[in-house]
């Protein structure tokens, strides 16, 4: 059954925080990093000028939203079975995860009135555009919407990757059961290419760094 697939053990970024230098690796410890942190909140500032959903986020009207990185990496040996959906996006194509086998796929949970989706959109489309024909593909999973309330965000953001409508059958967010709390958005996966889930980030993307280090190291798995 869906909902009792396992995953193996992780490695929680946040729960080992205040592990000592030795046994972190250099991925956590870029993570949490003041600098990054204050580096990141003024881009995503300055990228959110006009839009009065992500300046309230922000300035802390986070109400409803899942706000810290939960961000936990998966051992290659330790990984789950691979993640299988089928759905319908917001221009009416149908879309698998099998047709990603062989790239690694990023998978973000979102909907156009989440103030923190609306704040990450600017990294996930940049990244997005670093990895096209580079290894990694992206694709969102729309919660809430209608396709043309999707299709909106995607003009306005300038969104180039496909999403997925998951608002009436939850089809995807039935594939990843017991990954994705009902209020858990957003949340992005980082899928290997044998279509297994190798990371997940609860929250907003706080550092495009971290998710780019991500991607680029689930890449070199297979070099």
């Amino acid at each position: 059954m869906v909902g009792e697939r396992h995953i193996g053990p992780v490695r929680n970024w946040q729960a080992h925080q205040h592990s000592s230098a030795q046994q972190k690796n250099p991925l956590q410890v870029r993570a949490f990093r003041a600098v990054a942190t204050a580096a990141v909140t003024l881009i995503a500032l300055a990228g959110c000028a006009s839009d009065p959903l992500a300046e309230d986020y922000l300035d802390g009207g986070n109400e409803g939203f899942i706000s810290g990185t939960g961000i936990t990496e998966i051992p290659v040996n330790q990984r789950g079975d691979p993640i299988s959906f089928e759905g319908e996006t917001d221009t009416g194509e149908t879309v698998s995860r099998a047709d990603y086998e062989g790239e690694v796929l990023v998978v973000n949970f979102w909907y156009a009135e989440c103030a923190p989706c609306r704040v990450e959109a600017p990294d996930l489309v940049a990244l997005d555009a670093k990895y096209d024909n580079a290894g990694a593909d992206f694709l969102g999973v729309n919660v809430y919407n209608s396709a043309p309330r999707s299709r909106a965000f995607a003009e306005t953001f300038d969104v180039r990757y496909p999403s997925v409508l998951d608002a009436t059958d939850q089809k995807v967010r039935l594939a990843f059961a017991g990954e994705v709390a009902p209020n858990a958005v957003p949340t992005t996966f980082v899928l290997d290419t044998r279509g297994r889930i190798a990371a997940r980030i609860i929250g907003q993307v706080e550092a495009r760094s971290i998710l780019d280090t991500i991607i680029r190291d689930v890449i070199a798995e297979n070099r």
